[in-house]
Formats: C-alpha cells, structure tokens, sequence
C-alpha cells in the first residue's frame, strides 16, 4: 500500500478568537508553556512518522517559518554565556529532522481552501491535515495520528480524529455521524459529518479534533464544494459528500487530551496542563491557585 508523507498545516488565519494579542504575532506563536505552539505541532508530525510539511501560509507569517531557521547569533551569545541546556534545545530546533515547504494563501478562505492552495506540492499522493490550533497532549508513537498513518498504509482508507466534547458543544465543532462501529481496534465507520448542528440535532458528541488523513481523491470533492454564505469553501461539506458517494472514511477515537488553543479559555488551560509536566511549575502554580 502506498506510503503517506506529506502534512498539510493551515497557518494563514488571522486568529480573530485570540486578538488582540494576534495582531502583531501569529496564533501559532503564541507560547505554550515556554515553547510556541506550532513547535509542538510539528514535533508531532515528526514523532508520527511523516518527512514533509508544507504550510499554507500568507506573505506576513514569516515569523512561523524564521523560527525553525538557524539562529547563529542566539547560538553564539549562548555559548559565551554557558548556557549549554538552552543551547542545545535552540540548535535542535533547527535540526529537526523533515522538510517544512510553504504555499501561500492570498485569502483566508476556509479550511478546504486551504488544502487546495496546496494541491500543487500535494500532486497526486495522500495527505494528512493537521489544524495546529488543536494541540493533542499523547504518546504520538502510539496512538492518534501515527495510528492513522499506519492504518492508512495497511488498508488505504482516509480517516478522521475524533474527541468527546459536551453536548451543548456541539454546534462549535464538526460532528460524526457514525454508521458503523469495530471491534478489533478504536476506528469506527465514518456514516457523515455535520458541521456545527445544534444541540438536538447533533447525531453524536464526537467532534473531528483536527487530524485527517485522505486519498488524494478529496480534493477533487473539494474543487466541486460551493462556498457557503462567508464565501469559504468547507472540508465538511466535502467529506460529506465523499460519504455519500459510498467512500470509506474511519474515524479514530480519541487517545490522551486535545486542547482547542485557538480560543482564550482552551489556551489557558493547554498553559496549565502542559506546565504541569514540570514538577516545578507545578509545585508553584499549585500554590498561587491554593490562593
């Protein structure tokens, strides 16, 4: 079955949900617990297994890409300075192992959009998506997107991530539908996906956590998608009707937490979950809530 290599990362949104702090510095920026979301991102997608990754960007998110450059200057003043824990983790920065290509997108358009600005550096493979406001707190050897890769290699069957989010969540997400569950392992067959249902109508409390793995075949869904009445075109609609093709799409669920950093409450708390991991900044922070 053939390999898949190539991580879509959407980048050119303007972070309205975080402003105004994303108005000078790009949502993906913004520090998590001493280090910039996108470096978890793209930590994952190498832990996962995956050698390229190509950023749908705009001309002005330069900062994004400077970051995994070489930094000599930084590197130098370090060294004089003894600073040797801090420089090795700046120079391995730079060396993290996979190529990072970049496209631009003149015009947030939506998601699906995005994956189609794209399709050239795509040409005719598979493709993972991976939205990078949604940081996933996991073993990524084991479990999540690694999973999906390896369940895409072994059966050549796209799939989608999917998490538990409240019930009255639910019209903030796109929800599955789910036509048919397996025993053997936590996929489950993929019936539809619908986009921000209310409430009562929602078929589930499953919403896709921002990871997707497809057959090349969806763009040519996405090139036939009509932009909805914002003028984006959605990759909802475009799974959608995949499905309704009678395409085989699986979702995954779940493994480890997901944090939606993309808006203040989310980021604040991906902040504390992963601080938490130093015992230090745990011990202390304890103590400032104990307050």
């Amino acid at each position: 079955m053939k390999k898949i290599n190539k991580v879509v990362i959407p980048i050119a949104g303007l972070g309205t949900r975080m402003l105004p702090a994303t108005k000078a510095v790009p949502k993906e920026m913004l520090p998590l617990a001493g280090r910039p979301i996108i470096h978890y991102i793209v930590n994952e997608v190498i832990k996962s297994g995956f050698s390229e990754i190509i950023l749908v960007s705009s001309e002005d998110k330069t900062l994004i890409e400077r970051y995994f450059e070489p930094s000599p200057m930084l590197e130098s003043t370090l060294k004089k300075t003894q600073k040797r824990s801090l420089l090795k983790e700046i120079k391995e920065i730079s060396e993290f192992k996979i190529k990072i290509r970049k496209v631009n997108q003149k015009d947030a358009k939506g998601l699906g959009h995005a994956i189609l600005c794209a399709e050239s550096l795509i040409s005719d493979e598979p493709f993972a998506v991976i939205l990078p406001d949604m940081v996933i707190d996991s073993n990524y050897k084991q479990t999540n997107l690694a999973l999906m890769k390896k369940h895409f290699e072994k059966s050549g069957l796209s799939s989608i991530l999917f998490g538990k989010v409240k019930k009255t969540d639910v019209q903030n997400y796109g929800i599955a539908k789910i036509k048919k569950k397996l025993t053997k392992n936590d996929f489950f067959t993929l019936g539809d996906l619908i986009e921000k249902p209310i409430p009562k109508n929602a078929p589930s409390n499953l919403f896709a956590a921002g990871r997707y793995i497809f057959n090349n075949e969806i763009l040519s869904y996405l090139k036939n998608e009509k932009p909805d009445s914002k003028g984006e075109i959605q990759l909802t609609g475009a799974v959608s009707n995949f499905l309704k093709d009678s395409k085989i799409i699986n979702g995954l669920h779940l493994k480890g937490k997901v944090h939606d950093c993309g808006n203040r409450l989310g980021y604040l708390i991906a902040n504390l979950a992963f601080s938490f991991k130093d015992k230090e900044i745990k011990k202390e922070v304890l103590k400032y809530l104990k307050k």
